[in-house]
This record gives C-alpha cells, sequence and structure tokens, in this order.
C-alpha cells in the first residue's frame, strides 16, 4: 500500500467499489479503518485473544466475498459488524460442537479400542495419552472416532490413501492399547 495515498476524499461508495474491483490497497484501509472497532466485537463475543483475531480474520475474508452484496441501505460498519457476530457465533456453536464431541470422545475410543482397562481411566487422562501418539495416528483416530469420517473422507482430507488411513487407525488404536496397559500398570 502506498503510504501516500489520500483517503481523506475518498467516499465510503468509492471505497466499496474499489475493493469489490479487487484493488488490494483499498481492501487494507478498508480494514485498517474498522479492524480495532471489530475486534473489540469479537472479544465481547469471546475473551480468548487468539479465537478472537480468528473470528477477525475469517469475518474480514467474508466481507471481502461478500462486498457486492452491500446495498448502502444501511452503513457499512453496521453491514461489517453483522458479519463479526455472525461468524462469531458461528464459531461458538462450532466450538459448542467440538466440546460435546470430546466429551463422547472417551466413550468412542472406549468401544473402538479395549473396553475394561479404559473404565479405569477418566476422560482427561485418555486424551493426554491420545496426545502422546504420533500426530497422523492421532489425527486419523480422531477423524474416525470422534468426527465420525470414513477412511474414504480420512483419505480426501489428508491426501493419503484409503489403506493407510485404516493403518494408522490400526497403528493408533494398538499404540493406545500399549499406553493404556503402561498408564495401569503404575
Amino acid at each position: 500500500m502506498k503510504d501516500n495515498l489520500d483517503i481523506t476524499n475518498i467516499s465510503e461508495k468509492q471505497l466499496v467499489e474499489r475493493c469489490i474491483a479487487n484493488e488490494r490497497q483499498y481492501q487494507e484501509i478498508l480494514y485498517r479503518k474498522y479492524a480495532d472497532q471489530m475486534y473489540s466485537v469479537c472479544l465481547s463475543y469471546n475473551k480468548d485473544e487468539d479465537v478472537a483475531c480468528d473470528i477477525l480474520q475469517d469475518s474480514f475474508i467474508k466481507v471481502f466475498r461478500k462486498l457486492e452484496q452491500f446495498n448502502f441501505e444501511s452503513s457499512l460498519k453496521g453491514w461489517i459488524r453483522r458479519i463479526i457476530i455472525n461468524t462469531a457465533l458461528d464459531q461458538y456453536r462450532k466450538q459448542k460442537r467440538h466440546e460435546e464431541k470430546l466429551e463422547s470422545y472417551t466413550q468412542v475410543v472406549v468401544s473402538a479400542t479395549i473396553g475394561n482397562v479404559l473404565d479405569q481411566i477418566d476422560a482427561q487422562d485418555l486424551i493426554a495419552l491420545v496426545n502422546e501418539l504420533p500426530s497422523r495416528a492421532a489425527l486419523v483416530l480422531k477423524l474416525y472416532a470422534v468426527e465420525g469420517y470414513n477412511h474414504k473422507e480420512i483419505a480426501e482430507k489428508l491426501a493419503i490413501s484409503e489403506g493407510t488411513s485404516k493403518s494408522q487407525l490400526h497403528r493408533a488404536r494398538a499404540l493406545l492399547k500399549q499406553l493404556l496397559s503402561k498408564n495401569n500398570e503404575r
């Protein structure tokens, strides 16, 4: 962006039109004009600063993608704020679903692994053990057991073969069983 760009004489409509035309310097101007105010809105929905930053970034991506839909009947600031709020609410719902899945994680892993030994371990310990697994094996286990993806979907998401997905799941279960046995001996 040019530092000497004179934005004092540009109207909101011109700014929007130039953003729609994909002129990056004007997109940056729009972002800088509203980012601080909108970050405060993000923080009001999620106190975690990192998550609030993610919400802000995701929201501005949506703003730039949907800017052609803005009709100037309302204020641009209000329109952007609505997108921010909707994104924050979507993130909240997504986080809530994730927490619910995490709660059922123990039950799913119990049925997917070795039953009786797991009855003696709590959810936090189980999550800690899963986190000790090699990252690819843990990811396949989570996608399969928690998220409910099948091997074909996992293979597409991770750019691996279905066979690799199956072997990683088998590996994760075997390693988890070993970790559980070691944990149970303590």
